[in-house]
C-alpha cells in the first residue's frame, strides 16, 4: 500500500475528503501539478472504500493512442481485427467490483471522451468485434494536471463528462503550500535509501532542511 506522509493543515483537509468519501460509490477527480501524489490519493481512496480488498486497476490515459482505446478499456474478441489472436478482457470487465483509475484523463481525444461517457452512462461496454453488451460494476477515479473546466470553455473536454466524472473533487495541494511536510517527507525518503544502499542513517541537518523549506519545489514530492 501506498504511504501517506503529512501532517501539515492543507494536507490533513485532503485526507478527511478522502475519509467522507473514500466509503461512497461517488467517482472522484483528482487534480493537482505534476508529482504531487495523485496516484498515492487514489489508492487511498481506494483502500477505504469498500471495494478495498479488490485491487485497484491502473489505466494511464497518456499513453493510449486512439487505436488502443478500445481494446484496452473494453477488450475485443477474437479475430476483431488483423493482430486480434485471442480474445482480450478490457479494463473495465478486470475491474469489477473494484476501481478504475484513470490518470491523465484530460489527455483523451473529443471521440474517444465521447465513447467513455457512453460506457459511464449506460454502465455497460461492448467489446470490439462483437455486440453483446457486458455490464460494468466500477468505482471511477479520475486524475489530472490539467484545469478541465478551462478545456470544457476551449471546446477540449466535453462538459457532460466533466460532471460524469467530477462528483467529487480532491484538489491535492503543490509542495510549497505544505511546507511542514518536507522535513517528513525528506527524512522519510532518506531512511529509505539508506536502507536500499546500505548505509548508516543519515541526519539532514536543520541548515539543509531550512534551504529545502525555503526552495519552491516545481517537481512537488516526486522532485523532493
Amino acid at each position: 500500500a501506498a504511504v501517506i506522509i503529512g501532517e501539515s493543515a492543507p494536507f490533513r483537509e485532503v485526507l478527511d475528503i478522502v475519509a467522507k468519501v473514500a466509503k461512497t460509490d461517488a467517482n472522484v477527480l483528482i487534480t493537482g501539478e505534476n508529482g504531487t501524489g495523485k496516484e498515492v490519493i487514489a489508492c487511498e481512496v481506494h483502500r477505504q472504500s469498500l471495494r478495498g480488498n479488490e485491487v485497484m486497476v491502473h489505466v494511464d490515459m497518456g499513453s493510449l493512442t486512439e487505436t488502443l482505446f478500445e481494446s484496452e478499456l473494453f477488450g475485443h474478441v477474437k479475430g476483431a481485427f488483423t493482430d486480434a489472436k485471442e480474445e482480450r478482457v478490457g479494463k473495465f470487465e478486470v475491474a469489477k467490483g473494484s476501481t478504475l483509475f484513470m490518470d491523465e484523463i484530460a489527455n483523451l481525444s473529443f471521440p474517444l471522451q465521447a465513447k467513455l461517457l457512453t460506457a459511464l452512462q449506460n454502465r455497460e461496454i461492448v467489446k470490439v468485434g462483437s455486440n453483446k453488451k457486458i455490464p460494468i460494476d466500477i468505482r471511477l477515479v479520475c486524475a489530472t494536471n490539467t484545469n478541465l473546466h478551462s478545456l470544457v470553455k476551449e471546446g477540449k473536454f466535453r462538459e457532460d463528462l466533466l460532471y460524469r466524472i467530477n462528483t467529487i473533487q480532491i484538489e491535492i495541494p503543490p509542495l510549497r503550500e505544505r511546507v511542514a511536510d518536507i522535513p517528513l517527507l525528506a527524512e522519510f525518503f532518506l531512511k529509505i535509501y539508506c536502507a536500499k544502499y546500505k548505509k548508516n542513517t543519515l541526519k539532514l541537518s536543520p541548515e539543509v532542511l531550512d534551504k529545502m523549506k525555503q526552495y519552491a519545489w516545481p517537481g512537488n514530492v516526486r522532485e523532493l
